[in-house]
């Protein structure tokens, strides 16, 4: 399960580089390959899950937060965007909110914990963009969620 979820996390960074281009967006085609990237991929959870309509922190995404915490600590020239979505119920409009909200309760926590906020973009997709396809309960907690990616190293 572990491996499972550890290849989801590698899957839902590199899906983030390829969701900026190279017109001037937050990923140049070789930062997403970056030393950086491979590390934060390696050390860190991306994926942060949250309840059914609730962009509240549960004690599991609160660990989750707290890898990020501790490797963004240890590396302080490298900013990040938390992306926020959602499942497909609800309208657009609210998903993408509701994506926002995840986002920031991300941001927020790292910025309670000492990462300074400049570092931290957040961005919301909704329900624009499912990580898992499905009508179920079981891929709708998947969509679910908030990923960290590498956005610039300074």
């Amino acid at each position: 399960m572990k491996k499972l979820l550890s290849l989801f996390c590698a899957m839902a960074l590199l899906s983030g580089c390829s969701s900026f281009g190279s017109d001037g967006g937050l990923f140049g085609g070789s930062e997403c390959e970056s030393r950086e990237a491979r590390d934060f991929m390696e050390n860190a959870e991306a994926n942060v899950f949250f309840a059914f309509d609730s962009s509240a922190l549960s004690m599991d995404a609160t660990e989750v937060v707290e890898t990020q915490v501790k490797w963004l600590k240890k590396h302080d020239n490298v900013d990040v965007v938390v992306q926020g979505y959602c499942d497909e119920r609800g309208t657009r409009e609210y998903n993408l909110a509701l994506g926002e909200r995840r986002a920031n309760a991300v941001k927020q926590y790292m910025v309670s914990q000492g990462i300074d906020a400049n570092r931290i973009s957040i961005i919301s997709y909704g329900k624009e963009k499912p990580f898992v396809l499905g009508n179920n309960e079981e891929a709708w907690a998947q969509n679910r969620r908030a990923v960290t990616v590498i956005s610039s190293v300074k």
